[in-house]
């Protein structure tokens, strides 16, 4: 577990993995990274509560230099991939077991089934777990079990961990899917499962939803130029709707009104798809939502635009080559 300023879900996390209903020994190894808030002290509580509960540090805070410490200090011969908010479902470490052995796939992975304790949560979450929010992600809407491209935080056959050097630590972001590009390019099977659940928990506010995003549009610009070919037109929908809302707007304000009619068209398109996003919310989740969706395509779009080459060919530098 890679965590970061976790005091609100950290406790409630390692539950949910203390609690699995699996039948062989567990383990929980907590990367500490440079928190401001209860994070470390709740953690130290861990440690004394339960013998398999270990920490190690991670003085830089990213994640990826969390997970390898985390893998580095963990001694069984498959690893689970957890978030300090995310809720594993009862089975899910059973479950990923038996499809790793099924499928013979060297990652397993399923949905990010984002979940709300208040009204802008449960907006947030609901957005997410849209096709107006995130388009045809599987592991954002669900979709067939299958060979993945990547997934959601992942469990993994340590050999295979072990055999490609781990994540490579220039990814702040979107490491994930540069270790299981990797793991594909050597021949390895990378597998989604709507059987595998974790329930998550959306940032807390309007600020940190737009930080998150933005840099996940950044990041998916870097894994463009690092990898060519793996754009589609699903990741370039929020760059062109920035554009052209910024267009709109400019044109409206100096040449005509009509220009408006774009950002105006936008906000139509939104409000509507928030309608069915928000069945059976409550309504003060329900009129969160077109913020919600206006913030996450918004702010990834941005960061995507604004992603710098020079970030681009730092990461193209640290390239590690697959592991036959």
């Amino acid at each position: 577990m890679p965590v970061l300023n976790e005091e609100r879900h950290l406790r409630t996390s390692v539950r949910h993995i203390l609690e699995q209903e699996y039948a062989g020994e567990l383990e929980v190894v907590i990367a500490l990274g440079p928190s401001t808030d209860r994070t470390d002290e709740i953690a130290a509580e861990l440690v004394r509560e339960d013998p398999r509960v270990h920490t190690v540090p991670n003085p830089s805070g990213r994640t990826p230099a969390a997970l390898n410490a985390a893998i580095k200090a963990s001694r069984h011969p498959i690893v689970v991939r957890v978030d300090g908010h995310g809720m594993l479902s009862p089975d899910y470490i059973a479950t990923a077991v038996r499809l790793l052995e099924e499928t013979g796939a060297q990652n397993v992975g399923g949905i990010m089934h984002a979940e709300g304790e208040n009204d802008w949560e449960r907006a947030v979450a609901a957005a997410m777990t849209s096709r107006i929010g995130v388009g045809n992600a599987a592991f954002h809407t669900g979709g067939a079990a299958g060979p993945a491209e990547t997934v959601y935080l992942g469990v993994f056959r340590r050999e295979v961990l072990e055999q490609q050097g781990g994540y490579n630590e220039e990814f702040i972001r979107a490491q994930d899917w540069e270790l299981n590009f990797r793991i594909r390019e050597a021949g390895g099977l990378i597998w989604f499962s709507p059987e595998l659940k974790v329930s998550y928990r959306p940032r807390p506010n309007v600020k940190e939803l737009a930080k998150q995003y933005r840099n996940y549009g950044r990041w998916r610009h870097v894994v463009a130029r690092y990898h060519q070919g793996s754009i589609n037109l699903r990741y370039l929908a929020a760059p062109a709707a920035v554009c052209a809302i910024a267009a709109g707007a400019v044109v409206g304000a100096t040449v005509t009104p009509w220009g408006f009619v774009v950002p105006a068209g936008y906000l139509a398109a939104i409000a509507a798809g928030s309608v069915p996003a928000g069945k059976g919310l409550p309504a003060g989740a329900r009129v969160r939502i077109p913020l919600a969706l206006a913030t996450m395509h918004m702010s990834w779009g941005y960061g995507f635009l604004t992603s710098p080459r020079s970030l681009a060919k730092k990461v193209i530098a640290s390239r590690r080559p697959a592991v036959k």
